[in-house]
Formats: C-alpha cells, sequence, structure tokens
C-alpha cells in the first residue's frame, strides 16, 4: 500500500479508538459522579443527610492518569494535523513514535490505578486494543518512511512498447468527425 493512502488510515485508527475510551474517566474519587472514600455515592444514603466532607480533588495518582490523557490528545492531534498537512513519513513515523510512546505510558497507569481511580474494565482493555492497533499502524507507517520514496514505474506508452505522438496542428482541413465520403455535410 502507497504511504499516501497509509497514512490517512493509520491516523484514523490511532487516534479515535482512544477517544472515546479516555473519555470514560467517570466515578473517579473527588470528581462529579465519583465514589466517596468508603466506597457510597457522594450524596450518602438520603438526600437529607448532612453534605459529605469536602475532597481537595482526585488523589495524585489519578491527576497523573488526567495528565497522562491530555498528553496522549495531543499527540494524537499533532497526528491528525499530520495527516491534513500531508507531511512525509519521515515526520509522521517520528510522531506516531511520541503517541505511542505516550498512549503506552497512559495504558500503564490506567491498568496499574484503574481501582484507585474507578476506571471500569472496560476501558482498560479498549485503551489496551487501541494502543496494539496504534502501534501496529506506526510499524507500518515507519516501514514505509523507511523505505523511502518508491521510483516511479514505467508508463503505459513504456508498457506497451510505442511512442507518444502528438497530433499534427497544422490545419489541415476535411479530416474530421463530420466528413464523409463526398465531403462535409455541413457546408451543402
Amino acid at each position: 500500500m502507497l504511504p499516501s493512502r497509509v497514512l490517512p488510515l493509520a491516523l484514523a485508527l490511532a487516534v479515535f479508538p482512544l477517544w472515546p475510551a479516555a473519555a470514560q474517566f467517570g466515578g473517579m474519587p473527588g470528581m462529579p459522579g465519583g465514589m466517596s472514600p468508603g466506597g457510597a455515592s457522594p450524596g450518602g444514603a438520603s438526600p437529607f443527610d448532612a453534605a459529605p466532607p469536602q475532597q481537595q480533588g482526585p488523589p495524585p495518582a489519578c491527576r497523573q492518569l488526567m495528565t497522562l490523557r491530555d498528553e496522549t490528545q495531543n499527540h494524537g492531534q499533532a497526528l491528525q494535523e499530520a495527516g491534513k498537512k500531508k507531511l512525509p513519513p519521515e515526520e509522521v513515523c517520528k510522531l506516531f513514535k511520541a503517541f505511542i510512546a505516550a498512549e503506552g505510558k497512559m495504558a500503564k497507569g490506567l491498568e496499574d490505578n484503574s481501582a484507585a481511580c474507578g476506571v471500569p474494565p472496560d476501558v482498560v482493555k479498549q485503551v489496551k486494543l487501541g494502543h496494539a492497533k496504534a502501534s501496529q499502524m506506526g510499524k507500518q507507517v515507519c516501514e514505509a518512511a523507511a523505505q523511502g520514496p518508491r521510483p516511479a514505474g514505467p508508463s503505459l506508452s513504456d508498457a506497451l512498447g510505442t511512442t507518444p505522438t502528438v497530433p499534427d496542428a497544422s490545419g489541415k482541413k476535411g479530416y474530421g468527425t463530420f466528413d464523409t465520403l463526398t465531403g462535409t455535410p455541413l457546408a451543402r
């Protein structure tokens, strides 16, 4: 497959599977919709109970996950811009390597801190699948970049063994589409 055809496909597969999974960070302690330290909902057993104690925000591990998510999204956006600008495969390969490294850190962080941050197991699984696909696409893009530009193949004239001819523009009359054996029917 040509590098010009691989790059848009690679970008689509690498970036888009990540975003739905990264957006599913609900249930983190200290975040809206999150769990309280006791495991109950933030509102307690009844809406008439006293207000729950205020937390200072998510735990440091969860904040680190959000930082990794943002970093991965930035690298993904850089890949999308590279696809729109039709950058050469060598530059896209560098961007893919940075994206894959950031996505790998995020997948590892999700796996290690999923319980503490309330990340569902299916999100971790989805991010790992997206990372595997992105790694495969990155490998293909970098292989295409390593091959360099492909030599131009023979033209149709070369393949048929003929030489291209240019029509004579000397202005000869009588050899047109409307000519018949007895002359031009339009001249009658």
